[in-house]
């Protein structure tokens, strides 16, 4: 471990279960560096005020500071219009605003929105709501024997019916890189509004909405090293300005009269109803100077390493089956030990200090489709090693002798 690594990531030198701990849950959340704290301790206990309500020194100083990581993640995706970006409470919450949002406005009975098989329920679950609320219906786009889009099946989807495609970038569960360049283009051509979830490509590859070509992107900054409880939702401007707001009350409005009712604010504050999470924005601000200072050429190459280091080691265990281990895809790995229960694969793993996740990892229809009830899932991150990896095997390893 680099000491870069280690002084900027505390958790690093932690112990568990009195074992050196190997964190590989890195797509349920990220490690924080210790600037992201400092950063948010620093406004906790020296600069609290509320943002766009003051006109006193701490209030503009902190409106001031709140709007520049809004700028820094406008530059992060390569948006045109800063405006764009909109303070979420994550993914989901951008998701929902989306579906809420748009859908309300632009989706009839029998319009068809298209969903995946690689769907995280965030993913899923709103288009659901709104389908059934507007009497709109949802199609599912299969996956391959690779656990990969199908292609074929996608275009054979297309059709003037279909109004939205909401599309995973990368799998949460099993790490698979969608072809989501070649889908987007496919559906902008069929005049197809296109919501990306980037949630899990944020922390691995460089996003740019200009390039993609998408009308919605969203994530959560706790999977780019930043705290939980804020995440961004862009969309292209005009499209934004058209949509009613998602959530009412102080911020978003312009004018409120009990009589004459309301009307709103201008964008982005139309989107971010109430007091925000001051102190996780500037957090994720810092968390955004971060990634650029190490930069995605070398989180990229981390990541390659790790992935292509980990087949190899997980791939001699016998038993032992990686689910999508076809496809392109980074450092994450959704498997499977026969005879083994994921849940007492994960106990033992904790008592080896190693940290992974065990369940359905909110895909469902994904588990289904691999013709299983759950999966153990190892997830890693640019500060993770070799020694991770093997702590993981040897882990893995043990299990197998107490339990097979």
């Amino acid at each position: 471990m680099s000491s870069v690594w280690s002084e900027q990531f505390p958790m690093l030198n932690e112990k568990m279960n009195g074992k050196r701990l190997a964190y590989l849950d890195s797509a349920a959340t990220a490690l924080k560096p210790l600037r992201v704290v400092k950063r948010m301790e620093d406004y906790l206990l020296h600069h609290t005020s509320n943002v766009h309500r003051g006109i006193y020194k701490l209030s503009e100083d902190n409106t001031a500071a709140y709007e520049v990581v809004r700028g820094q993640v406008a530059k992060f995706i390569n948006a045109q219009d800063v405006e764009s970006v909109i303070f979420t409470k994550g993914t989901t919450d951008g998701l929902n605003c989306v579906a809420r949002s748009w859908g309300s406005t632009h989706l009839s009975a029998n319009d068809e929105i298209l969903i995946s098989e690689l769907e995280h329920h965030a993913n899923i679950v709103p288009w659901q709501m709104i389908a059934l609320e507007k009497k709109a219906q949802i199609k599912v786009i299969p996956l391959n024997e690779e656990l990969q889009i199908d292609l074929e099946a996608f275009k054979n989807l297309l059709n003037p019916k279909v109004k939205l495609l909401a599309l995973t970038m990368i799998s949460n569960t099993l790490g698979v890189i969608t072809p989501y360049k070649e889908m987007i283009k496919l559906a902008k051509a069929h005049g197809i509004t296109v919501v990306l979830d980037a949630a899990q490509a944020a922390p691995h590859i460089p996003l740019d909405v200009q390039d993609l070509g998408c009308d919605f992107l969203v994530f959560s900054a706790h999977k780019v090293f930043g705290p939980n409880g804020v995440g961004i939702l862009w969309g292209k401007k005009d499209l934004l300005d058209s949509l009613p707001p998602y959530q009412g009350g102080g911020n978003m409005i312009s004018t409120v009269s009990l009589t004459n009712g309301t009307t709103w604010n201008k964008l982005p504050e139309k989107f971010e109803a109430g007091t925000p999470v001051i102190a996780e924005v500037l957090g994720f601000g810092e968390a955004l100077k971060f990634v650029d200072e190490v930069g995605f050429k070398e989180i990229m190459r981390l990541d390659e390493d790790l992935n292509h280091q980990a087949q190899i080691a997980l791939q001699k265990i016998p038993g032992l089956k990686i689910f999508g281990v076809k496809s392109p895809k980074v450092a994450t790995f959704g498997f499977e030990v026969s005879g083994l229960h994921p849940q007492d694969l994960g106990s033992v793993l904790d008592k080896e200090g190693v940290a992974i996740r065990t369940g359905h990892h909110c895909t469902q229809p994904l588990m289904k489709r691999c013709e299983v009830s759950a999966m153990a899932r190892a997830s890693f991150g640019p500060y993770n090693t070799k020694e991770d990896i093997q702590q993981l095997v040897q882990a893995i390893e043990k299990a197998c002798r107490l339990f097979l």
